[in-house]
């Protein structure tokens, strides 16, 4: 909801869309488990009945993980731009 905001100042600060574009889905992602609106969080409690705090807490290594993997990609973009630039011949 926030990228036609967000994508204008991201390209004229200089960003590649592409690599903006795959932060913003990390994020998303990042979102999804971090509490206390972590919807993921919810539907896997749900599913299995299992206390939310439980589920939250199961989750700390993959939002541990994820911050590793967004800290990456923003120290050395090529990572997440190697793919897209070898398909399209960059």
């Amino acid at each position: 909801m926030s990228l036609p905001i967000t994508l204008p100042l991201v390209l004229a600060a200089g960003f590649d869309p592409i690599w903006f574009g795959i932060f913003l889905v990390i994020m998303v992602e990042l979102a999804q488990i971090t509490p206390p609106v972590g919807f993921n969080l919810f539907i896997i409690q749900g599913l299995t009945g299992t206390p939310i705090m439980r589920v939250a807490i199961a989750s700390a290594p993959f939002f541990i993980l994820m911050c590793c993997a967004a800290a990456i990609i923003t120290i050395f973009p090529q990572i997440a731009l190697w793919l897209p630039d070898t398909l399209f011949n960059k």
